[in-house]
């Protein structure tokens, strides 16, 4: 099997040739007697029927155009006359009122005796007219073409001109003989250019291969291919899809390469902690007060650390296209009023006012637990970045057909230089300030919540200012509003 692509498309090349050459030469053959050059020999034959009659025209009026010297053999034309009839070099035939030859071109004398014959009868039988017709011999085919001498005083009265189609097929025959013997030259150019102008168009597909050969790994995934600055052509397309992809590949290898140093990082922390509570444990006095509080901090860790795990595991479900939501019918105001009391909780310490306000009965299809997931992400942030005696407020609105949850903060904000990132894995807006405050985190939360958001058709978004805190706004399609709030929770799910 032929693997180069230039030798294969070469090869192609000359098939495709060679059969056009093939079809080409049988056509010109079959459709021989059709052709213009069958036509043109007709039209000669009837100009020579007329040279002749014309040069029998005029030889009556100088005398007699025949006489008789054998009267077995009959009447002939005059020598002078015959000699002029000669010019005609084809087949010629003269005959009389009896219908007798008195004349017979050399050509047609040379035939066999049979073919003259045939020819002879056929000659005074033939229709006059504007149109030749084609006669069968045994030895040759002949296109024949007849007028009539109308002067009752001459005793000629029909001239036969012919002309043989041999001298055609001849050149039919020539045409692809010829043909014949220019076809290996014909493929031979044909199939050399062909290899040349391959080699030309593969040159390019074997640098891309060449380069692509050079990116071995990730290390090397900042490398791009060349030549894809041209507009419209093949080949550059494919560089910048090519290039497209390799990007790509490079952001993932960078993410992957971010994402294990980060949560190993952020695991590497509570196991550090989780030894040495252990260990301190294992050397306090058994069922002393100390000994219990290292064991409460190591479970802590231990808590910690399984909220890392479960959050990864969620992402990597998000990832493989498997964030399924069971969906049901949510009250959303039910949802954000349970959520409201529950950052009130958590805002007690430090002196947090959570507040609602407004909040719209409104209803969506989606996954419950998930959007509490969501926006108790959304609350526990906002909580864990506003300064003591500050506030979080939550709305709660319908907007085109849209629900718009929105969760406000009087924190530190977020600086404009930060603000692109806050949605990516294990990021944290300020983390000296989150690490010296005791704001723990895992930094997932915020892609998670957007995940969540997402997968319910709607968009997470943030707005922030440093120093004067942030707002994110959650919006949700598919929201219809309820005629009264229902202050119950959200009705169960079908299962």
């Amino acid at each position: 099997m032929i693997r180069s692509i230039r030798a294969r498309v070469t090869l192609l090349f000359m098939l495709a040739l060679l059969v056009s050459v093939v079809i080409f030469g049988g056509g010109i053959w079959v459709g021989r007697k059709d052709s213009a050059y069958y036509r043109e020999l007709q039209r000669y034959v009837q100009s020579q029927a007329e040279l002749a009659i014309r040069i029998i025209v005029q030889a009556e009026l100088r005398g007699p155009v025949t006489v008789t010297r054998d009267p077995l053999v009959g009447a002939k034309l005059v020598p002078e006359l015959a000699s002029a009839m000669e010019v005609i070099p084809d087949y010629l035939m003269v005959l009389d009122t009896s219908g007798r030859a008195v004349y017979v071109s050399e050509k047609a004398r040379a035939l066999p005796e049979s073919d003259l014959s045939t020819l002879l009868e056929r000659s005074a039988n033939i229709e006059p007219g504007p149109t030749a017709t084609l006669l069968t011999l045994r030895s040759d085919q002949i296109f024949l073409s007849a007028r009539i001498e109308t002067d009752p005083a001459t005793p000629i009265e029909r001239i036969v001109a012919g002309s043989s189609t041999s001298t055609t097929e001849e050149l039919w025959r020539d045409l692809l003989r010829s043909m014949l013997m220019l076809a290996p030259v014909v493929l031979l150019i044909g199939g050399t250019a062909a290899y040349v102008i391959g080699g030309v168009a593969v040159r390019p597909i074997t640098t891309i291969i060449s380069e692509l050969e050079a990116i071995t790994d990730g290390r090397s995934l900042h490398r791009r291919l060349g030549g894809a600055d041209a507009q419209g052509d093949e080949l550059a397309r494919l560089t910048s899809t090519l290039n497209a992809m390799i990007g790509r590949l490079e952001n993932s290898f960078g993410g992957l390469r971010r994402f294990t140093a980060d949560a190993s990082h952020e695991l590497k922390t509570p196991l550090t902690v989780l030894r040495a509570s252990i260990e301190r444990a294992m050397m306090a006095r058994r069922g002393s007060n100390e000994q219990m509080e290292f064991l409460e901090q190591a479970l802590n860790e231990v808590t910690r650390m399984a909220d890392l795990v479960n959050s990864l595991l969620s992402l990597a479900r998000a990832d493989e296209g498997r964030f399924d939501l069971v969906r049901d019918v949510v009250l959303l105001d039910t949802v954000l009023r349970d959520i409201a009391e529950t950052a009130t909780i958590l805002g007690e310490p430090n002196g947090i006012l959570v507040h609602v306000t407004e909040c719209e009965p409104l209803n969506i299809e989606g996954d419950a637990p998930r959007l509490r997931q969501l926006l108790l992400n959304l609350v526990e942030n906002a909580i864990k970045y506003t300064t003591v005696g500050g506030t979080v407020e939550l709305c709660l609105v319908a907007e085109q057909g849209a629900a718009v949850l929105t969760v406000k903060d009087t924190g530190m904000g977020i600086a404009a230089a930060d603000l692109p990132f806050i949605f990516e894995r294990f990021w944290r807006a300020d983390r000296a300030r989150s690490r010296a405050g005791g704001r723990t985190g895992t930094g997932l939360g915020l892609a998670i919540s957007q995940y969540i958001a997402q997968a319910h058709g709607g968009t997470l978004t943030a707005q922030s200012r440093l120093g004067r805190g942030s707002t994110f706004t959650m919006t949700l399609p598919g929201a219809v509003r309820r005629e009264s709030v229902d202050p119950g929770p959200s009705p169960p799910r079908m299962t």
